[in-house]
């Protein structure tokens, strides 16, 4: 069952709606996004690229951009290593993108998923080493390679690490001892030591900000750097970056770059999805566009998607554009399939018991262990790891929940895993076989997770009459876009709204439209696309079978709701009207 609860805030949501021209419901939303004072209040309504920092602040990006001159200059060969997914493939463009046009000799690698394994390894430095390769810059990986990076080094190579993940640490006594690898160059705000003000920029924005001071190096104009933020948007919200402070800067003005997209093979990918002509919104990205580009690294090589971004023709854009999207929508089968078998799995086994789970679907397809973790993690509310049996060991994927820090469980448990990283909320580990049971147990038995933290919450905004809702408030509500991890859409509510009656839409017939009426007489269309066959088992339940059929049947019945709401415009043929769009019910 959920906890709802209203936000309480505090805060003079008057004062900041007549300074900002704003609503006070519109103040209050605002500030129960901790966005505090007027510097970050204007940024948050306001903020363009005027208000990025400067990138020279960023700990070893003068040394990083001094060396990637020097090797330019003496003609040296430069190996950009990437990663496989959303913001690994983006971040590899900007860099490589970058250093050709400042003249360097300069190719790319990406491990791959099934083979390599997650980031730099002795593998792709030796093929490195062996093609002549003087310097390796990493993005989006680097950070954990300790062992790699020291070997590169032994064997004469340079080594820059453009990162965004958690430093890793040992802990003695208490006290945490980070370590960095013995690069060249670390890029990585993350690092203690590090003045750089925004820490939660992704692999692809660290890479952005080496290309903008390397393009000012090389006397290059700031719009022809301003070229690769539609590709920071695109990789910051693929890799669930909270939306606030750059982040957000990046979304805006990327979505805007992205609707007139210049790149084939975004064009393409939009074209595909049949999306060229929408408005398009973090959501596109997150759940239709990132996922074709995610599905490469999954299923084929994440090459292919390099190979989209950098392709020349429309004709070999839309080629890879439609090879992605049908890997994507292939993937998405083989999901269901194993993210039944988990359920299956969880529900007839003393798993449903434990606090953390920790699910070993051997046949599983390890490139999708993160979308199942993430599916089963919002089905029981509980940090989930999903295992699967990988070429050497045992490989998976976590993804964790508000109250508990995946990276720093599984570094409680380093000694039976070989390899591992991540973040609070997500994680990537392998280990031996014989080692799972052990790690779950012992992940359940460190936790200290209570019935309270395993509650899901829900936050309200602000509780709302739908009488309230107008057209000018909803286009207002658009200023606090793009939405996504730490910019959530505003949540309203309103108790006991009258259900007046109900049908079920679609050509999947998985949408609810209900006719709602509210205590002073306002009646609203609103939409429900959660889970259809769950709703009626409530509504039945609570009200009796005779109810849930009179509502269908639009004939007057006692069922009453109270529910959290999004409010939308609806527009049909010409016509618009105010709807709302159901989130949570009880």
């Amino acid at each position: 069952m959920e906890k709802w609860f209203v936000a309480a805030k505090k805060a003079d949501f008057n004062q900041i709606a007549k300074k900002y021209n704003i609503t006070p419901v519109t103040a209050r939303i605002i500030r129960n996004r901790d966005i505090i004072g007027d510097e970050a209040i204007d940024c948050y309504l306001n903020g363009d690229l005027s208000y990025l920092h400067d990138a020279r602040l960023m700990k070893d990006m003068e040394k990083a951009v001094s060396i990637i001159m020097r090797k330019i200059k003496e003609r040296k060969k430069i190996r950009i290593i990437g990663d496989y997914d959303i913001d690994g493939v983006n971040a590899t463009y900007i860099l490589l993108a970058a250093l050709e046009r400042c003249g360097a000799d300069v190719d790319t690698d990406i491990p791959d998923r099934m083979k390599d394994g997650y980031g730099l390894n002795e593998n792709l430095i030796r093929l490195a080493y062996d093609d002549g390769v003087d310097t390796i810059v990493t993005c989006d990986n680097g950070i954990a390679a300790v062992e790699q990076i020291r070997y590169a080094k032994e064997l004469g190579m340079d080594v820059i690490v453009t990162d965004h993940h958690d430093i890793p640490y040992q802990e003695e006594n208490g006290i945490r001892r980070h370590i960095i690898p013995s690069a060249d160059a670390v890029v990585n705000p993350k690092q203690e030591d590090c003045g750089y003000p925004f820490k939660n920029l992704c692999g692809a924005g660290v890479a952005y900000k080496l290309a903008e001071v390397l393009y000012r190096k090389c006397g290059i104009r700031d719009e022809q750097i301003h070229e690769f933020i539609e590709f920071v948007a695109f990789a910051t919200v693929g890799d669930v970056m909270d939306l606030v402070g750059e982040n957000r800067i990046f979304v805006k003005t990327g979505l805007q770059r992205l609707q007139n997209t210049e790149n084939p093979g975004f064009r393409a990918l939009l074209e595909v999805n049949q999306l060229e002509d929408k408005n398009l919104s973090a959501y596109h990205i997150g759940f239709v566009l990132g996922p074709c580009i995610n599905a490469s690294g999954r299923l084929d090589t994440a090459k292919k998607a390099l190979d989209l971004l950098r392709a020349e023709t429309a004709e070999e854009a839309k080629t890879l554009a439609l090879e992605l999207k049908m890997l994507n929508d292939s993937r998405k089968e083989m999901t269901q399939v194993n993210l039944a078998k988990a359920v299956d799995l969880i529900e007839s086994t003393s798993l449903k018991e434990d606090r953390i789970l920790v699910v070993y679907i051997p046949e599983c397809h390890e490139s999708l262990a993160g979308i199942i973790a993430g599916r089963i993690r919002e089905k029981y509310y509980k940090p989930s790891i999903v295992l699967t049996k990988g070429e050497e060991g045992v490989k998976g994927s976590g993804r964790s929940i508000e109250a508990y820090h995946m990276f720093e469980g599984l570094s409680e448990c380093r000694d039976l895993l070989t390899k591992f990283g991540g973040h609070p909320l997500a994680a990537g580990l392998s280990l031996p076989e014989e080692n799972v049971e052990e790690l779950r147990r012992r992940m359940n038995a460190y936790s200290r997770l209570t019935e309270e933290d395993l509650t899901a919450k829900v936050s309200i905004d602000v509780p709302m009459p739908i009488d309230y809702i107008s057209e000018e408030f909803i286009n207002e509500l658009d200023m606090l876009e793009p939405f996504g991890k730490a910019n959530a859409k505003p949540v309203f509510a309103e108790k006991e709204l009258d259900v007046i009656g109900a049908r079920i839409l679609g050509k999947n017939q998985n949408v609810l439209k209900l006719q709602v009426l509210n205590q002073r007489g306002t009646m609203l269309d609103a939409m429900y696309f959660g889970n259809i066959e769950n709703f009626n088992e409530y509504v039945g339940g609570k009200f009796g079978r005779s109810e849930l059929e009179r509502m269908y049947q639009k004939r007057e019945n006692r069922i009453r709701l109270s529910v959290t709401y999004y409010p939308a415009v609806n527009e049909y043929n010409g016509n618009k009207s105010i709807q709302i769009v159901v989130q949570n019910y009880q």
